[in-house]
């Protein structure tokens, strides 16, 4: 099997449900800005840091269910979705994190260390990925569970990014207005 199929060299793809839509509609952007994010996810590992590491696996893997979800338009329930459970995974992620954690006083310039400096441009794409899905769910039925989870997404990834900086002994700069 080739990984080439030339369905998309006029600028149209399929959805889940076998429709045809065009590269840049707002569902293309939301499902493909995810993968974008999921992308950086994946450049941040191995943090060096196993339960951080075996957290970003968890949310790649989550991740695929998003793009999932924005790929089919006219989800069954058997079909891949976002659920409460996973946003509450997220929340879970963000509390342990955050034990470990300086109390925040202040916003955070974004940086630190390598594995850090990542997390928070994962964090930025991901911020990028839930206007998409916002904008697509103005225009379209969406799972908002799906929506919520980027949005609890974005805050995980800064805590893990503060996280990692701090373990790896980098200071949090702050912002001079």
């Amino acid at each position: 099997m080739t990984i080439y199929t030339g369905r998309g060299d006029e600028g149209m793809t399929d959805l889940r449900d076998m429709s045809r839509v065009s590269k840049t509609s707002p569902r293309i952007e939301a499902y493909g800005t995810v993968d974008e994010a999921n992308a950086l996810v994946g450049t941040v590992r191995p943090t060096g840091y196993d339960d951080v590491d075996e957290t970003l696996e968890a949310v790649q893997n989550h991740l695929f269910v998003v793009q999932a979800d924005f790929a089919n338009p006219d989800a069954d329930e058997d079909d891949p979705q976002v659920d409460e459970a996973q946003v509450e995974r997220l929340e879970a992620w963000i509390d342990e994190a955050d034990e470990e954690l300086e109390p925040l006083r202040s916003f955070v310039l974004p940086g630190g260390s390598e594995a850090g400096a990542a997390l928070h441009h994962a964090r930025a794409v991901v911020r990028r990925a839930e206007r998409r899905s916002v904008r697509l769910a103005g225009d379209e039925a969406v799972n908002p569970e799906a929506v919520t989870y980027l949005n609890r997404l974005s805050d995980l990834l800064f805590t893990l990014g503060r996280l990692v900086n701090q373990r790896d002994g980098e200071k949090e700069e702050r912002p001079t207005y």
